[in-house]
Order: C-alpha cells, then sequence, then structure tokens
C-alpha cells in the first residue's frame, strides 16, 4: 500500500532523481515583529532553539554552514544533493544586495541545488521577487511563509504582526513568478481556537495554492512569553493519541496535491514544558502511518474540491 499522503521525501526523489538533503542555515537575520519594524518581541511561542539544529550557528559563515551540513549527511546518509535551507528567524528581512549575497553564497557548492527560505509574508516585496525569480532560472527556489493561523484574533493573541490577508496577497504574488514554489506553516492547539476551526484551515489551505505545508502541534517552550502564560494560567495542549487523531482529520480534508513537509514538531526535552510525548521522531511517524491507515485516512478523501484521479495521481 502507498503512502497515505504526499510527503517531501516522495516529491523530491520524483523531481530529481534521488534523495535531497536540507542543510540548515542561520544567517543571523531577526524579524519585523522583533526589530519594531511591525511590533516587538516576536511570536509569543517562539524560541528558535526549539528547532534549530546545534550546528546551525550565524558565528559561522554561510559557506561554512553549508558544507558542515554537507559533510554531516553525506557521511551519514551517503547524501549527493542538498538544499540550503535559511531556517532561522526572517530569511528576507534585508536589503535584496544583502540578501543576493547570502544565497549566491549559498549555492557556490554544486551539490546545493536549490534554496529553502523561511519568512514571512510581510518581509516580501516585488524587488526580492524579482531576485528570487532570477535565482530559480538555474535552482529549485522554494520560499516558505510563515502563517500559523488564518483566524485573525490567534494572529494578535500570538503577536503575528501581520493578518491573513497579508499571507493570501503574498502567497498569489509569489504564484505569478515563474519558478518560484510556495509553501505555508500551521501550528495548531492555540487555545484561541476550536477544534473545528483549527480543522478549517486545510480548506482555506486548499484554496490559496500553496504547494507545501508543514503544519505541528503548538509546543511550550522554556523562556517565551507563552511559557509564561501557560505556568499562570495553564491550557489544554495536544496529547499524543489526540494529535494522531487530529491530524488524520486535518489531513483528510487536505488537496493531495499539497506537499506536506512536515507533520509535527520535537523541541529539545531540555526547553520543552508542553506537550511532552516521550517518543522519537520515527515512532511518531510510525504511528501516524499506521493510524492513518486504521481511520482510512488518505490525504484528499475529505477534500470537497478532489476528484478520486487527482488524488491517485499525486500520492
Amino acid at each position: 500500500m502507498s503512502q497515505p499522503y504526499n510527503s517531501f521525501g516522495s516529491y523530491v526523489r520524483k523531481r530529481f532523481g534521488s534523495p535531497v538533503f536540507k542543510t540548515n542555515i542561520d544567517a543571523g537575520f531577526t524579524c519585523p515583529n522583533r526589530d519594531g519594524t511591525v511590533a516587538t518581541g516576536g511570536c509569543t511561542y517562539c524560541n528558535n532553539e526549539s528547532f534549530k539544529p546545534g550546528a546551525c550557528r550565524p558565528t559561522l559563515s554561510v559557506q561554512e554552514q553549508v558544507q558542515n551540513g554537507i559533510e554531516y549527511m553525506g557521511g551519514r546518509y551517503g547524501a549527493k544533493k542538498f538544499i540550503a535551507y535559511f531556517q532561522a528567524y526572517t530569511n528576507t528581512h534585508a536589503p535584496v544586495d544583502h540578501l543576493r549575497r547570502l544565497y549566491t553564497e549559498a549555492l557556490a557548492d554544486p551539490s546545493v541545488i536549490g534554496l529553502a527560505i523561511g519568512t514571512r509574508p510581510d518581509a516580501m516585496d516585488a524587488a526580492k521577487l524579482d531576485l528570487l525569480e532570477e535565482i530559480a532560472r538555474t535552482h529549485f527556489v522554494l520560499v516558505e511563509y510563515g502563517l500559523q493561523s488564518i483566524h485573525e484574533a490567534t494572529l494578535k493573541y500570538i503577536n503575528r504582526g501581520h493578518d491573513y490577508q497579508c499571507f493570501l496577497d503574498t502567497v498569489a504574488a509569489t504564484l505569478k513568478r515563474p519558478g518560484l514554489h510556495v509553501g505555508g506553516h500551521l501550528i495548531v492547539g492555540f487555545p484561541t481556537e476550536t477544534r473545528q476551526q483549527t480543522l478549517a484551515m486545510a480548506e482555506a489551505m486548499n484554496q490559496c495554492g500553496l504547494e507545501f505545508l508543514k503544519i505541528h502541534q503548538l509546543q511550550i517552550i522554556k523562556d517565551t512569553p507563552m511559557a509564561a502564560e501557560f505556568a499562570a494560567h495553564p491550557f489544554p495542549v495536544f496529547e499524543y493519541e489526540e494529535y494522531i487523531n487530529f491530524l488524520a482529520e486535518f489531513i483528510d480534508r487536505l488537496s493531495p496535491h499539497i506537499v506536506l513537509q512536515r507533520l509535527f514538531a520535537t523541541a529539545p526535552d531540555e526547553i520543552l514544558i508542553a506537550p511532552k510525548w516521550g517518543r522519537s521522531r520515527h515512532e511518531i511517524l510510525s504511528d501516524i502511518t499506521a493510524r492513518f491507515r486504521t481511520l482510512g485516512t488518505r490525504q484528499g478523501r475529505a477534500c470537497s474540491t478532489c476528484t478520486t484521479a487527482s488524488l491517485q495521481d499525486k500520492i
């Protein structure tokens, strides 16, 4: 039986003929809602140490970080092709000339076939899209826009600094550029949303034209404003079985044309407050696949705009 969802690993193997690994980069950026451009304090849940690899440090040059990733993954997995992933904070929040230098440096090694750029919709403009479109003539370029929620109450609650319409407008503008691929990032489990409101985000992602999506549970991380709130006024977070069941229902509703890059988060134990699942990445992925098959879940099965033919074509 084939995989019940459209995974990024399957996508790159089909597109490039072999596995492709991401090498992570911290290029020293900040965010518009941290430096006062639109707000201060950053997103209330955010501590970049929760997802940034230990070897990913801005004290090293972009080229050094890329080479470290290539050497590690080449040695451990036999990897031959790589995507340079600008991950930490907002990776278009700088003048175009500075971005050009960083992106060019990341692509210097011929085994790096493309870029993945994590950013925010309010940190993109026509000049930056011009640059990325230029790079896309010779390399794979995936722009990943953080959204976290389509609901305005949640965006205000987490101090996001932009609204949902900003995301929609920026995604539409990016999709018009030849060669650019567009992804989104959602976090589920905010106390400002009901289960049905959160599930409704699947159809919203279907409609806006996204090609790639990351989705994961809300984690309460040390040294964040949300951690202080959680300590003072605890609210429910996804327990393990509850999240897997939720994910099955969400992906049931999601178009099979959307490639899933992430299904859950695993912050380091030393900074994770909740939820503590006590399972490895391999165990979680195995349990997700097993639960999907037990429930008969298959990406797009409950998508009102999807057809059986399109589902079989993608997964």
